[in-house]
């Protein structure tokens, strides 16, 4: 491993979706925005808002600007493996003839094998704290499972401990534990292991530290 660079620690995590899931709530004034084409400027807005001062935006430099943002969700969306049903906004309108406000976004795809992978779960910052991380991924998970898949599988930054609090609550388990670079975002060679039985107490632990933080941005893999 190169220690001339800086290095996060990084789990996959994974959900059977066989067991029972949660229907998705929102609060009042929220409401669910299904893909469109002509949303996808929407995601990038949101996902730029979401990761840009965060962890995961030092993690992918890719989401520390708008530009780079772009680019991913036109990558992802271009992608063979791509899973409208799983790809979701949330917006804010308590009015009816209020504009309505992006604040949330997730994007999915169906891996072979059908298993369904989170792409990014993101929240702005102004609207955490309302349960709207748990909302938009149960309605991926909702949209993975409807396409048939078994598993659902996501990359989460280890220390961003309120998204694990939320994935594990969610009914996902750590599978692999491994290592990004700053400077490439690539997984650092020889570094991707399984989870020891003491560290995954100590996962499940540190997160219940935090069980009412906000969910930040939460990017899940490029």
């Amino acid at each position: 491993m190169d220690t001339s660079a800086k290095h996060y620690k990084r789990l996959r995590m994974q959900v059977d979706l066989w067991r029972p899931l949660s229907s998705p709530a929102l609060p009042d004034g929220y409401q669910f925005v299904s893909w469109k084409p002509i949303v996808q400027e929407r995601h990038a807005q949101v996902q730029w808002r979401s990761f840009r001062n965060d962890l995961d935006g030092q993690v992918f430099r890719c989401l520390g600007s708008l530009t780079g943002c772009r680019r991913l969700l036109h990558e992802t969306v271009a992608h063979s493996q791509f899973a409208p049903e799983s790809t979701w906004l949330i917006q804010f309108q308590p009015e009816p003839d209020w504009p309505p406000v992006d604040c949330a976004m997730i994007q999915g795809l169906i891996r072979p094998g059908s298993v369904g992978a989170i792409q990014n779960v993101g929240v702005v910052p102004e609207h955490r704290g309302f349960g709207l991380g748990r909302a938009i991924l149960l309605k991926a998970l909702h949209g993975f499972r409807l396409h048939g898949a078994r598993y659902a599988t996501l990359e989460v930054t280890a220390d961003n401990r309120a998204a694990v609090g939320l994935y594990l609550s969610t009914g996902f388990e750590v599978t692999r534990v491994l290592y990004r670079s700053q400077t490439a975002g690539a997984v650092v060679s020889g570094s991707e292991r399984r989870p020891h039985q003491t560290e995954r107490r100590l996962i499940q632990a540190d997160a219940s530290d935090v069980p009412t933080a906000p969910v930040r941005g939460a990017s899940t893999g490029p």
